[in-house]
């Protein structure tokens, strides 16, 4: 029977804590331009620019933009869940 003790057990676990950090670690997504490889991540930032852009346009027409206060930390949560919305469905394994 092994008797494992406190110390083992944390020495254990921190020497594998790397690896469960590095589990989702595979080859980067990237895509053919010209024969030039883009980042995955850059096609997502700018489609959701190009996304918060046309919200913006939808909301000023339905006299809807007020309601986003600080417009400036609005658009960027939106340009932020745009990119990562996209991301998410595009690029996930």
């Amino acid at each position: 029977m092994i008797n494992l003790n406190r110390r083992t057990i944390v020495r254990a676990a921190l020497l594998c804590t790397p690896l469960l950090l590095l589990f989702g670690c595979q080859q980067a997504p990237s895509f053919n331009v010209l024969g030039s490889y883009f980042p995955a991540w850059l096609f997502c930032l700018v489609m959701g620019m190009i996304l918060t852009v046309v919200a913006r346009v939808f909301l000023r027409r339905r006299n809807l933009a007020a309601a986003l206060d600080p417009p400036l930390l609005m658009y960027s949560c939106l340009t932020a869940f745009f990119t990562f919305t996209l991301w998410l469905i595009f690029f996930r394994d």
